[in-house]
């Protein structure tokens, strides 16, 4: 049994407030010119500083799998790692293809069973994407665990390196072979271990690059969307960019830095969160429905978002508990 890593499960925490964050604010980036524009920006803005959410779980991945020194076993690994994350993933996957037919008008069963027919190549409801690339890292794993544990620190940081610079070229769209996407989402597998191992990169040196990549993406959002007169990201809050990676890489710091100074109370509470946090990303779409299909954005951006993230984030977590605290139901929350 691998000791618990404590910073991990703050990391989990503003990870899955994050992406509640994300998919809250979703309707208001296609609403420049309709709200005011200090109304959406403030929209864009969250948004923009709220896109390391999915890299940190890819990071958390690469910590806690890559530096297991246990044997490794492929029957095991395929059963308890992938399979953890598989099956429940298939089985939402239907349910919410169902799901997708409802609308304020009423039920398309049409709609969810092409959604149903499409499930191979995409994901049957907007979340569900991330599974599509987090799925493939499971197979790239062993390749990075063996690197890392057969080279030293310049070899593994070394090999972060370059990959930093895949998403370098990435974000400036000079695009080759470092372009897949396999490659783009893997390397953050390797930029957790190398933090969590190395500390590499250190705090000090991730704060201001870290700040400036925060309000150069915001920036770059807003201004090319305003001069286009609609909403245009380019790949400034894509999860493969460098803009991203930096943004992640100083989320991780500071969550460890924060960790080792939260009280006892705090920590229990960040933990028990954490154990229902995948349930949170799973469930959380079914609470947010109704907000979205019916319009509930009553107030300005700055008092919507932060208010619907806090009760989504509760009912789905509420909802993952119950599901968890039966044996029936309690593979479906892992």
């Amino acid at each position: 049994m691998r000791e618990k890593v404590v910073f991990f499960d703050v990391l989990r925490c503003v990870a899955a407030l994050a992406v509640v964050t994300i998919h809250v604010l979703g309707p208001y980036r296609e609403q420049l010119g309709l709200i005011s524009d200090s109304a959406w920006s403030t929209a864009i803005v969250l948004n923009s500083f709220s896109r390391w959410a999915v890299p940190i779980f890819i990071m958390i991945t690469g910590a806690l799998m890559l530096s297991d020194h246990r044997p490794f076993e492929p029957g095991y690994y395929v059963r308890r790692r992938l399979g953890k994350v598989l099956i429940p993933f298939l089985i939402w996957s239907l349910l919410y293809a169902g799901l997708s037919g409802l609308s304020a008008d009423g039920y398309d069963a049409g709609h969810a069973w092409e959604t149903l027919k499409h499930m191979p190549d995409h994901e049957t409801y907007y979340h569900l994407g991330f599974f599509y690339y987090f799925l493939p890292l499971y197979f790239v794993v062993p390749f990075l665990r063996y690197y890392v544990q057969h080279t030293d620190r310049i070899g593994t940081l070394g090999l972060t390196v370059t990959w930093l610079a895949m998403t370098g070229l990435y974000l400036l769209s000079v695009d080759g072979l470092w372009s897949e996407q396999l490659l783009l989402y893997g390397g953050y597998l390797l930029l957790g271990y190398s933090m969590f191992v190395y500390r590499w990169p250190a705090l000090p040196w991730l704060i201001l690059p870290g700040i400036a990549a925060l309000l150069l993406t915001a920036y770059m959002v807003i201004s090319h969307s305003m001069a286009a007169g609609e909403y245009t990201v380019g790949r400034w809050l894509s999860y493969k960019t460098l803009n991203t990676a930096v943004i992640a890489a100083l989320v991780f710091a500071l969550c460890r830095f924060w960790s080792e100074r939260m009280s006892a109370r705090w920590l229990r509470g960040a933990a028990f969160v954490s154990r229902y946090s995948l349930g949170i990303y799973l469930l959380h779409p079914i609470f947010l429905w109704p907000v979205r299909a019916y319009d509930w954005y009553f107030a300005h951006p700055l008092i919507m978002i932060p208010f619907w993230t806090l009760i989504i984030t509760a009912l789905a977590l509420g909802a993952s508990w119950l599901l968890a605290r039966y044996r029936l139901t309690a593979w479906l929350v892992p």
